[in-house]
């Protein structure tokens, strides 16, 4: 397995273990972390992308499935006004965790998979559908960045819903959670 698959996978689980595991003030460099990590994965393996066909659907689908994925760990995660300062922040547990490094994992395995175990089927289909090995790499780039931006994009609408309700007078409870 070539550093273009894994060096993506293990940046992102430390950007989003090392963001969100346990208790932390959602700030703003905290929501812009990501697109940060993003820029800088992106140009080192990113290859093109197919502007057409299948290979392009199957990008879009990555895009989708990313996003899809990201919102539903954002929701593993539990939103709150912090009760020492008001401010929003979050506490990531350890399902949040597990479902971080089992995604990271299956897509290691789908990286070496390709490569070792599966190889020739998905040659075939990759033949078949007219699918280049660019417009799959590209499209599982883009799915590792897509799940990255849309637990951004969750969390950083849970914060600002959160301050949007909660109640203006200091002597309200700042212990309200947002899910």
């Amino acid at each position: 397995m070539d550093a273009s698959v894994w060096i993506p996978q293990v940046a992102i689980l430390a950007v989003v273990l090392i963001s969100d595991y346990g208790m932390r003030k959602i700030t703003t460099a905290r929501l812009v972390r990501p697109f940060i990590a993003a820029i800088v994965i992106i140009p080192f393996f990113y290859k093109g992308a197919a502007t057409s066909g299948n290979g392009l659907l199957l990008e879009v689908a990555g895009v989708l499935a990313g996003v899809a994925l990201g919102v539903f760990a954002a929701a593993l995660m539990r939103v709150f006004a912090d009760p020492a300062t008001g401010r929003p922040a979050s506490r990531g547990g350890l399902p949040y965790a597990i479902f971080w490094v089992v995604i990271a994992a299956a897509r290691l395995y789908f990286a070496y998979g390709a490569q070792h175990v599966f190889s020739q089927q998905l040659g075939q289909w990759l033949y078949t559908n007219h699918v280049t090995v660019d417009a799959l790499t590209a499209a599982i780039i883009f799915f590792s960045v897509a799940m990255l931006l849309g637990r951004t994009g969750a969390l950083s609408l849970r914060a600002r819903r959160l301050g949007a309700r909660r109640p203006a007078t200091a002597s309200a409870p700042l212990s309200e959670s947002v899910r």
